[in-house]
């Protein structure tokens, strides 16, 4: 059986980072009473699960309007640092997301990277066994070792995606010019021909 990190609900659970803009690495911590845990995850799983926690939510909100709020309330806001020390628990690979009607609330399971086992037949000198002549080779997926499993109200889930936005937004700008990211003492844009061009004053 995996090792089940699970909290329902945390007393806190938000996104944040620890690094410089261009050399940050992103974390989803939860914490209940002294019990933190914080799972390492890459900037698009963060843009993916806001997004797709924002389309879960507005689409609870059709059938139950008076269950889930529209915008984040403003009492949830929470803008504090990550909980110190970071621990990395494991790096983020499957994520999934859920409605529980029963309970109102949002369940987020997180999953490690696992690393595909590569089973094949093989015969007393090495080579594949295939009665076909084409190489059979079996992929199984292995158990995962680790689950990170929240469960949290509707109103934490906006909140969650407020912060995620606003965590998202402050890394480096974007270059007027060519879109991609600005470091702090400039970068070769693509279409300026290689000239260094810094963010307009």
């Amino acid at each position: 059986m995996p090792v089940m990190h699970a909290f329902d609900p945390p007393e806190r659970f938000v996104v944040g980072t620890v690094g410089e803009p261009g050399a940050r690495t992103f974390f989803l911590q939860a914490r209940e009473g002294t019990r933190v845990v914080s799972v390492a995850l890459e900037k698009q799983q963060v843009i993916v699960l806001a997004e797709r926690l924002d389309e879960l939510l507005d689409e609870v909100m059709k059938s139950a309007p008076a269950v889930v709020p529209a915008v984040a309330p403003f009492e949830l806001d929470d803008n504090g640092p990550l909980e110190q020390p970071i621990e990395e628990e494991f790096r983020a690979g499957t994520m999934t997301l859920a409605w529980d009607p029963d309970e109102d609330k949002v369940v987020l399971e997180v999953f490690p990277i696992s690393e595909t086992e590569i089973i094949a037949e093989v015969d007393e000198s090495g080579h594949l066994v295939d009665e076909d002549a084409v190489a059979a080779i079996e992929l199984e997926e292995s158990e995962p070792d680790e689950v990170f499993l929240v469960r949290f109200a509707p109103g934490n889930a906006r909140a969650f995606v407020k912060r995620a936005e606003a965590v998202l937004g402050a890394g480096r700008p974007n270059c007027p010019f060519c879109g991609n990211p600005i470091d702090p003492e400039g970068h070769l844009c693509v279409r300026a021909n290689g000239f260094k061009r810094r963010d307009p004053v």
